[in-house]
Order: C-alpha cells, then structure tokens, then sequence
C-alpha cells in the first residue's frame, strides 16, 4: 500500500511490498497496522485495489463511504476501488485490536469468473455478519491462501504455477460470498437471473456513468428501453428504494466524497453535480444526509 496523501481522505495505491509482481497480498490486521503509520489509521483513505476482511476475534467499527459498521467475530467487510474507508478502530479512535485476515487484490488479479461480476462490481453488499457455517467456510478458504502465498517467499522455481493457483483459490472465495444472502433480506432471496435484478444492474452501471449529468428516472429509464414505473418497480422489490431514492443517494455518495477530499468549494461541488444554484444543492445534501455541506466537511476534518 503506497500513500498518495491529501490533507484529509489519503489515496491509497495498491503495492505488494513482499511480491512486487503479484496482484494479491495476505495478510493479518495486526501486520497492517504496524506497516502503516499512525496518522494513517486515524484517518480517512481510499483504495485503488480490493479489500477483503474477515473478522475472527474482537471488537471494533469500520467506516465505509460514510457509514459505520460494528466488526465481530463473523464479520466479513469488502471495499471495492473507490470507496473511502477508515480502518477498524476502538471506541477512542484507537486502531482496533482484531483477530482478523486481509485480502488485498489489484482489479485484474482474479479470474474471469461470471458468477464473481456481481461480488466485484460496485454494487454488491460492504458488510456481512456471517453464521457459524459461513464463517468456517471462508475461515478455511482464507487459511489456504495465506498458506500458498506464504510460499512464494520461497518457492521461486514454481511461483508462477503458485500464483495461478492463488487466482483460483481467490475465485473460489470470491464464488463463495457470491452464494450468501444478502444482508438484511430473508433466506432464499431472488436468484440472481430474475429479470428484476439484471434491470437493477443495469440501472446501477448506467448510474454510475451518468450521475453527474442527470437525474431524471425517466432518462435512465429511456436509454435501459423500459418504462420509469418498471424500473422504480424492480429497484424497490431489490432494495427497498424506488429509482429516485437510488439516483439521489449516488449524487449525495459523491458530494460527500468531495467534500471529504478536496478543497472545492460546495457551489463548486454543486455544479459538478448538476446543480446549477448552490441554495439548490444546500437542501439537497441536507435532506439527504442531515447535514448542511459545510457541517459535513467540518466532521470530517
């Protein structure tokens, strides 16, 4: 992990300082906190690779994008590239002292698997609390990998038939949080194949590419070629959101992550988010989130 710091959220680049060639690193809490430097820990970064933990002991509170979420033994947590974290900590801010394994990987690093897309996109859950069985699942998956890529610090004449063996443990584990339900739902959620959710997925990457410039439902409804109260539909049967509820929590995502980031001002911010008044703006943040901009910025700085 290399540090491109900002004064406030740090980039984070992706840097295996064991294996400089291999897309994957593994290694425990304990070690990563005492690579990173204290101020490090305390504040807010952001990742350009993917981040897996898996939490056997202890406990703390993590912040993904802006939301908290309690770690225990069972819990698994995943950032994807983008997403602004600040590390497990105690109830003093303190780094947290967990039992608890990281997968660090590089986007490219897994293998092509279609029934990974949906654990790797944006889009998928952050956060888990997994049953007793999940647990020892995943605690035996993450065991076999951090014992094959502890073998690379050794194995040199074969540790290209190694790192091809850690793609497809990394795709095993990777299927593996494919197949739990998602958080918060009942047992026995819609498969994955339900037109309803390949519309929501849609929705979510035409999102992703056009927040900036609109956020009008019947826009992203027009280019899917389905009819607003369809696509409201199946975005509520999923989530529990209509499509409005989707598009505004995106642009207010954004919004926080530039007010936590740079130093733009918030009429500034405004306008890159498609607010041409920044009183416009002001209200939508608030009503959002609960805070004014410049409130917002302040807590997190």
């Amino acid at each position: 992990m290399v540090e491109n710091g900002r004064r406030d959220v740090i980039d984070i680049a992706y840097e295996n300082p064991d294996q400089r060639h291999t897309g994957l690193e593994v290694l425990t809490f304990d070690a990563l906190r005492s690579r990173l430097k204290r101020s490090v820990t305390r504040r807010p970064s952001r990742l350009d690779f993917h981040q897996l933990l898996l939490v056997r002991g202890g406990e703390a509170t993590a912040m993904v994008d802006f939301v908290t979420h309690p770690c225990t033994r069972g819990t698994l947590l995943h950032l994807r590239p983008g997403q602004v974290q600040r590390l497990p900590h105690d109830a003093y801010g303190r780094p947290a002292d967990l039992d608890a394994v990281l997968l660090l990987f590089t986007a490219d690093f897994p293998p092509p698997l279609p029934a990974t897309r949906s654990v790797l996109d944006g889009f998928g859950p952050v956060a888990w609390h997994l049953s007793p069985e999940d647990l020892a699942a995943l605690d035996r998956a993450t065991t076999e990998l951090a014992a094959e890529y502890a073998t690379l610090r050794t194995a040199h004449a074969t540790a290209e038939l190694t790192g091809a063996l850690l793609r497809q443990l990394l795709g095993a584990l990777l299927i593996r949080i494919a197949r739990l339900p998602d958080p918060g739902t009942d047992p026995g959620p819609a498969p994955r194949t339900d037109p309803g959710a390949e519309l929501l997925l849609a929705f979510r990457r035409e999102l992703e590419r056009s927040f900036t410039s609109t956020r009008s439902v019947e826009d992203y409804a027009a280019r899917l070629g389905y009819s607003p109260r369809t696509l409201s539909r199946a975005c509520l049967a999923a989530t529990g959101r209509t499509a409005k509820q989707l598009v505004d929590a995106r642009v207010a995502l954004q919004a926080q992550r530039l007010l936590a980031h740079t130093d733009l001002p918030v009429a500034a911010i405004g306008r890159t988010l498609g607010f041409t008044e920044p009183t416009n703006f002001g209200k939508f943040f608030t009503r959002e989130t609960g805070q004014p901009p410049g409130a917002f910025r302040r807590t997190q700085r």
